[in-house]
C-alpha cells in the first residue's frame, strides 16, 4: 500500500490514449515532472530516489550540469540536429574522444559504426554483419539473455514472454546455458564445440556468439573472467565473430567503461546503446574489428544514425571519465551497493536471498520468487524508484546512477533495509497464519 505522502497519478488521460503495452507506469504510478541526479519530483513535488537510473540510461543521473550545459550551448547555436552519416563537427569531436578517451587508453583498434538510435539496432547490425562476414546463418546465444525487441534481437532473447509476441519463428539461434545455468561451464561450450566439429555432430559452424558480461534483464548473471576466455577461444576455434553486448553493462555501469575490461577479451564486434549519449538521448554504437568491417557503403543505415544533439552530450560524458572525482564518487558508490547487498543477503541467509550482479548492477535474488516485487511496491510507496530482473521477477534490482550522492544512496539503502525487513515479517506472518 503506498503512504500518505505518495501522490498518484490521474490515470484517465493515459488510459484514454496511451496503448495497453505499457508497463513501467504500472508498477509507479506518478506523474513525473522534473528530476536532478538521482532525484525524482512528481507534478506535486514529491520527491523520489532513483534506483532505476531509466534501466541504465542515465548512468550520469539526470540533467547532469555539465552534459546539460554543452546541450543547451548546442541548441543555441544552431548547431546540426538530424545529420543523417554526413560529417559534422559533433560527429567529429565525439569520434576523436571516444577514440582518445575510451579505446586508445586500452590498447583497442575498432571502426565505429552508427546503426539507428536504440540497442536493439545495434544488435541488429551486429548480427548482419558477423553473418555477412562469415557466409553462416546461425547465431549462439545464451540461456536468461535479452537483446531486444526487434525480430532478430529477440530471437537470441530467452525471456518467453517476450518471444511469444514475435507471432512469427524465431530461427538461426542456437542456445547455450549462461554460466552457472543449472551448472554450466567451460564444459558446456566444449562440448557445443565438438558437436560443431564432428562431422556427424548434426550441427552448422556458427556466424557469431553473442554475451552479455553481465545479464540485465535475465537476473544479474555474471560471466567470469575465465568463461568469458574460454568462451573467446571458442569461438576463434570455430571461426565465428564473438559479439559482447554491453548495451547495459557497458559505460560503467558494472565497473570499468567496458564490461568486458575485467575478462581481458578484445571482442570482435560490441553493441553500446543506453548511457552512450549520457543523458537518455537516442544513440547506439557498434564497434567493429578492422578486418571485419566489410560492409558495401549504404548497406546497413537508418535515419536517425546521426543525433549530433547525443554526439555532444556523449562527448561531454566521455570527458568525465577523466575526471578522478567522477571515477572515485562511481567507485564508492559500487562499493556502497555491493556492501549492502552483502550484508543484506549475510543477514537473510543463503536459503533466503543471495547476491547477483556487481558495481551499480547489483541486486538480491530470493529463493520466494515473490519477495523481490513485493519489496519494489513498497520501495515505491516509499519513494523509491526500483525494479525487479530475472525470470521469475525474483531478483531485486539496484542500479542507481553513477553519480549518486553519497548520502542520498545511503539513505535509499536505509529505506530498503526497512523495506526488506517489513516484507520478511509479511511473509512469515502470512505463513504462520497460513499454517494455523
Amino acid at each position: 500500500m503506498l503512504n500518505s505522502n505518495t501522490t498518484m497519478a490521474e490515470p484517465s488521460e493515459f488510459e484514454r490514449s496511451e496503448s495497453a503495452v505499457r508497463y513501467y507506469c504500472r508498477e509507479m504510478p506518478a506523474v513525473f515532472e522534473r528530476a536532478c541526479n538521482a532525484r525524482i519530483w512528481d507534478e506535486n513535488g514529491v520527491e523520489y530516489i532513483d534506483f532505476l537510473s531509466a534501466c541504465g540510461s542515465l548512468n550520469y543521473g539526470h540533467n547532469h550540469p555539465f552534459l546539460q550545459s554543452r546541450v543547451m550551448d548546442y541548441l543555441g547555436s544552431d548547431g546540426m540536429i538530424n545529420g543523417l552519416d554526413l560529417h559534422t563537427v559533433a560527429k567529429r569531436d565525439f569520434v576523436r574522444t571516444f577514440r582518445e578517451t575510451i579505446l586508445s587508453p586500452r590498447g583497442l583498434s575498432y571502426r565505429l559504426q552508427f546503426p539507428g538510435p536504440t540497442g536493439t539496432n545495434a544488435v541488429e547490425a551486429a548480427l548482419k554483419l558477423a553473418r555477412k562476414v562469415t557466409s553462416r546463418r546461425s547465431v549462439v546465444a545464451f540461456s536468461n539473455a535479452f537483446h531486444g525487441m526487434t525480430l532478430g534481437a529477440l530471437a537470441l532473447t530467452g525471456n518467453r514472454g517476450a518471444r511469444e509476441g514475435a507471432g512469427v519463428p524465431l530461427d538461426n539461434v542456437v542456445r547455450l546455458p549462461f554460466q552457472g545455468y543449472l551448472g554450466a561451464d567451460t564444459s558446456d561450450l566444449d562440448r557445443y564445440a565438438a558437436l560443431v566439429e564432428d562431422p556427424s555432430g548434426g550441427i552448422e559452424p556458427p556466424a557469431a556468439f553473442i554475451v552479455e558480461m553481465v545479464q540485465g534483464e535475465g537476473g544479474l548473471n555474471v560471466a567470469g573472467a575465465e568463461w568469458a576466455q574460454h568462451l573467446a577461444r571458442i569461438a576463434k576455434q570455430l571461426g565465428a565473430l564473438l559479439i559482447v553486448d554491453d548495451i547495459q553493462a557497458g559505460c560503467g555501469r558494472s565497473g570499468a567503461f567496458f564490461g568486458f575490461e575485467r575478462a581481458g577479451i578484445e571482442p570482435d564486434i560490441i553493441c553500446l546503446s543506453k548511457s552512450l549519449s549520457g543523458n537518455g538521448l537516442p544513440m547506439s554504437l557498434v564497434l567493429i574489428a578492422p578486418e571485419h568491417d566489410q560492409w558495401a557503403p549504404g548497406e546497413h543505415n537508418g535515419t536517425f544514425r546521426g543525433n549530433n544533439l547525443a554526439f555532444v552530450a556523449a562527448t561531454a560524458a566521455l570527458e568525465l571519465w577523466q575526471s578522478a572525482e567522477f571515477t572515485a564518487t562511481a567507485a564508492t558508490a559500487a562499493a556502497m551497493v555491493e556492501n549492502w547487498i552483502a550484508k543484506t543477503a549475510r543477514a537473510l541467509g543463503p536459503s533466503t536471498a543471495t547476491p547477483r550482479g556487481m558495481g551499480l548492477m547489483s541486486g538480491l535474488a530470493f529463493a520466494d520468487k515473490r519477495l523481490a516485487g513485493m519489496i519494489a511496491r513498497e520501495a515505491f510507496g516509499q519513494r523509491i524508484l526500483i525494479e525487479t530482473a530475472g525470470p521469475h521477477g525474483e531478483v531485486l534490482k539496484l542500479m542507481p546512477p553513477l553519480t549518486i550522492e553519497e548520502d542520498l544512496l545511503q539513505e535509499g539503502l536505509q529505506r530498503l533495509d526497512g523495506l526488506v525487513a517489513k516484507v520478511m515479517s509479511q511473509v512469515g506472518l502470512a505463513a504462520t497464519s497460513s499454517a494455523a
